[in-house]
């Protein structure tokens, strides 16, 4: 899953980055409001941390900016108001929560996967197909009995195979929702991880990650 963090304060801004990644998540970050509605408008985020207070342009002019501009991404709003006036007016611009600062992580975390459970019913803690199991929370992944250790990106990347299984998944959705903004769109990258999650989770039974030439890859019980 992939999140764009706005936040002014390079600390704060930082500890999020850090933390996000660190719970198998692909973070963008804005220093400023301006670039945080650009990256906001232009790419695929699955959720926006926003903070209110920001320069150029302030939260409550970002959050505008995205919905005008016909995304539906779920965000959450950072602030140091605290009234209820301030947090209804906050909802009534579009966001989807509100958080006040300062904030424990996990609580920000906990906020940010009800967000996320929002769109779809099936994103569940655990997804499961045929015998292979993935649970988010306890960032572990089982074939059958045993235990198959992966690293943050191969986990991200099984996590939205599964998500969407059944369904092809393009490379373009991959960088979208895996990556961050660093990665070099030409680079083997996408390639080489798929090689190392299909040896680590296949081996020596059946596949699970079909290729679909041209197009991308699926999970998929229908061959």
């Amino acid at each position: 899953m992939k999140i764009l963090v706005v936040e002014d304060d390079e600390s704060v801004r930082t500890a999020l980055k850090r933390a996000f990644e660190a719970e198998c998540f692909a973070v963008d970050m804005a220093a400023d409001g301006e670039k945080g509605s650009f990256l906001a408008r232009t790419n695929e985020y699955d959720l926006v941390i926003l903070d209110y207070i920001l320069p150029k342009k302030n939260g409550r002019e970002v959050c505008e900016e995205i919905r005008k501009a016909e995304k539906f991404v779920p965000i959450l709003l950072l602030s140091v108001q605290s009234e209820v006036s301030d947090k209804v007016a906050a909802l009534n611009l579009g966001a989807d929560d509100y958080l006040t600062k300062p904030f424990a992580f996990d609580e920000l975390l906990a906020r940010v996967r009800a967000l996320l459970r929002r769109p779809k019913a099936l994103q569940q803690d655990v997804m499961t197909f045929g015998d292979l199991s993935l649970d988010i929370r306890g960032q572990k992944v089982k074939r059958g009995k045993e235990d198959i250790y992966l690293t943050r990106k191969e986990f991200m990347l099984l996590e939205y195979l599964l998500r969407n299984q059944g369904n092809v998944v393009s490379r373009t959705m991959l960088i979208d929702h895996v990556w961050d903004s660093s990665l070099d769109p030409f680079s083997n990258t996408i390639e080489s991880h798929i090689l190392s999650l299909r040896k680590k989770i296949e081996k020596k039974r059946k596949k699970i990650i079909q290729t679909v030439p041209g197009r991308g890859y699926k999970i998929d019980s229908h061959r």
